[in-house]
């Protein structure tokens, strides 16, 4: 794949908190329209390498070169930072992802408006678009956070663990609606992620996190390396 498709890379890239290094000698190369989840334990880097290849923190050395242009990514958090005082409807907090286009002193016009109850119907939040944000179920929040994030009109969205606190059928929608995102609708959607039975039969790659080490690879490679650790761990077992 020529070079110029690549929308972000990471050359001997260090990332991590004041002078500490999470990870060191990081090099990938993510494509547009990419679907990868982040896969790996608790303290591995997941999360400092999404918030570094997003802007909230510097690399501690080595290139991240990421051309998002005019076009920042929508970031959605694990757990909203909003305020659960403040009397903030689900819509209302879509129409918060339009600031980037608009500034806090215009308002959308009726292009924006329909956009922004699009992407709610879309979600199958209608009926629950003048509900108060903190009313909602834990999974159809993070879809209010998504369509959010897809209203500022951004070609990449990162997330760190969108689905933590889910049910699992909660999670398993969302991560299908994540890989429709990226299929139909052409954008580059990260996200880190524990379990990897969720992205079964849609990812076609992952970036694999173990201590120390980070690489893509493809999720049926992965796959049969761990069937091969179950194996031998239950032969263990038995003899």
């Amino acid at each position: 794949m020529a070079s110029e498709n690549f929308i972000i890379s990471c050359h001997d890239l260090a990332v991590g908190y004041g002078d500490e290094a999470v990870l060191s000698g990081v090099n990938l190369q993510i494509s547009a329209g990419a679907f990868l989840p982040f896969i790996g334990p608790n303290g591995v880097g997941k999360t400092t390498l999404l918030r570094t290849i997003i802007g909230f923190l510097s690399p501690l050395a080595g290139e991240l070169l990421h051309p998002f242009g005019s076009r920042p990514p929508g970031y959605v958090p694990q757990v909203s930072t909003l305020d659960r005082l403040y009397p903030v409807t689900a819509r209302e907090v879509v129409c918060m992802g339009l600031y980037p286009r608009l500034g806090l002193w215009k308002k959308p016009d009726k292009t924006m408006n329909n956009e922004v109850d699009g992407y709610i119907e879309r979600f199958s939040l209608t009926h629950h678009a003048h509900r108060p944000l903190e009313e909602l179920s834990g999974g159809m929040r993070q879809k209010i956070m998504i369509a959010r994030a897809l209203v500022s009109g951004a070609d990449v969205l990162i997330m760190d663990e969108p689905a933590a606190g889910l049910d699992e059928q909660s999670e398993f929608d969302l991560v299908g609606l994540l890989h429709q995102l990226a299929k139909h609708d052409g954008k580059t959607v990260l996200f880190a992620q524990h379990s990897i039975e969720p992205v079964i039969g849609l990812a076609e790659e992952v970036c694999h996190f173990s201590p120390g080490r980070i690489h893509i690879t493809p999720l049926a490679e992965l796959l049969e390396k761990r069937k091969l650790i179950i194996r031998q761990e239950v032969k263990n077992v038995c003899h």
